[in-house]
């Protein structure tokens, strides 16, 4: 996990004189810093957020009462009413459209005709199925909880926040004919602060071409996965340029 070892860890024991840095790291981003590394706490309680956020999802869904079979059986019915969609509805492994909507899902119509605002913050925290979710929260855990630590949680926090609206207000204004979910925009936002500190940042970082190859592989992932139902693009280019915007 990059968070754990990415920064050194400040605890060594500094003798008279001397400093004796500590060696038990086993990042390959070793960078030698000598903050105060902060406690990552955050993060995890947004993905704990999540997660959960995503069960209470599959639970109004309640598949097996509410799906007609016009597209096929409920998957994995042995969930019961937390069983997913046919995968010919929704093959990311999740809810319908009508449970995603009736939570809070991204609606431009809803949003600019029904001054319903509020879902622009809403859609962060809903995901589109089980695929949506593990690739957007490994993401954040990989790169969020190493933010966290440099740079403490109220900056990751507001980071999070306003990527996620900024990719929201994107998203709405070229996606305007169905629902749109996830933290995307947010998780880009952390990505493009986590670029610029690696540029920043770019002769502390011992290993190079790993540290740009972890970003590069995030990068494409959540790319892939917005071309699937319910999920765009549109919010990750939204929560990027969010964060350029802010740090220019």
């Amino acid at each position: 996990m990059m968070g754990n070892g990415d920064l050194e860890n400040r605890g060594g024991t500094k003798g008279r004189g001397n400093t004796y840095p500590p060696t038990n790291y086993s990042s390959s981003y070793y960078v030698e810093s000598t903050e105060t590394q902060w406690t990552s706490w955050l993060v995890p309680m947004i993905v704990v957020a999540n997660v959960a956020m995503f069960v209470v999802i599959m639970y109004v869904n309640n598949c097996p009462k509410n799906n007609f079979e016009s597209e096929g059986r409920c998957v994995a019915r042995f969930l019961g009413r937390l069983s997913f969609q046919p995968l010919k509805e929704n093959p990311l492994f999740g809810p319908s459209s009508s449970a995603l909507e009736k939570l809070g899902a991204l609606d431009w119509n809803k949003v600019v005709h029904g001054h319903q605002g509020w879902r622009l913050i809403t859609c962060i925290w809903l995901h589109a199925g089980v695929i949506h979710l593990l690739a957007n929260m490994l993401s954040l855990v990989f790169i969020g909880i190493r933010l966290e630590q440099q740079f403490g949680f109220v900056r990751v926090g507001v980071i999070y926040l306003l990527s996620g609206i900024g990719g929201s207000i994107l998203s709405s204004l070229f996606i305007q004919r169905s629902i749109s979910v996830g933290a995307s925009g947010a998780l880009f936002g952390l990505l493009g602060a986590m670029l610029s500190e690696l540029l920043t940042n770019w002769t502390i970082y011992s290993n190079k071409a790993a540290a740009l190859f972890t970003l590069v592989v995030i990068i494409v992932v959540n790319l892939a996965v917005g071309i699937l139902p319910h999920v765009d693009n549109f919010a990750h280019i939204g929560g990027f340029l969010t964060v350029l915007l802010w740090a220019s």
